[in-house]
This record gives C-alpha cells, structure tokens and sequence, in this order.
C-alpha cells in the first residue's frame, strides 16, 4: 500500500467543483482547504504505479492548476522490493525518453 498527500492548487472560485472532481475519482479523500484555493488529499494505492495513475487523474481534472506532493509512504512496497517480491522499474519512462533522443 502506497500512501500520499498532496496539495492540489486551483482557481479559488472553482474549489467547490474540484473538491466534488476529485472525490468522485474514489481513491482521493480531500481533508480540507482554504480561500487561495489550495486543496489538501490523501491518496491510498495499491503500488506507485497505481499511484501515478491516480495522479495522472488528478492533473487531468479540468480546473486543477497543480499538483503537489507533500507526503509520502512506500514502506510495504519497499518491503516486497527487499524480499524479492517486487521488482523495481527506476526508470519508467526511459524508453519515451530514448525515443527522443
């Protein structure tokens, strides 16, 4: 389980319906904000690529400006890496990467 908070930033005068965008994303809690428009959420996974996935979500969300993260937590996963019940991808996107280069 990978856990994560983040600060989402977006327009104040849309906070309302990016909070409502947000949970409806089902893995997002939200947990408070203020008037600058700033969001805190915590975010549980499964892996950290569920993670990315989940924020990738996130971004996508009409109104968000950013997303920032501020937290996080892999120690289950980092455990399955340990034992050899994981195996690692450090660099996910090197293949898009090579390809531009």
């Amino acid at each position: 389980m990978v856990i994560a908070g983040f600060v989402v930033q977006c327009q104040p005068q849309s906070q309302q319906d990016t909070v409502v965008a947000l949970e409806a994303l089902g893995q997002v809690e939200v947990f408070g904000a203020d008037e600058k428009g700033n969001i805190v959420t915590v975010v549980d996974a499964e892996s950290s690529a569920d993670l990315e996935k989940i924020v990738k979500k996130m971004e996508g969300i009409e109104q968000v400006l950013n997303v920032g993260l501020t937290y996080l937590n892999v120690e289950d996963e980092a455990k399955k890496i340990a034992s050899g019940d994981l195996s690692p991808n450090p660099f996910p996107r090197k293949k898009h990467w090579e390809k531009l280069n």
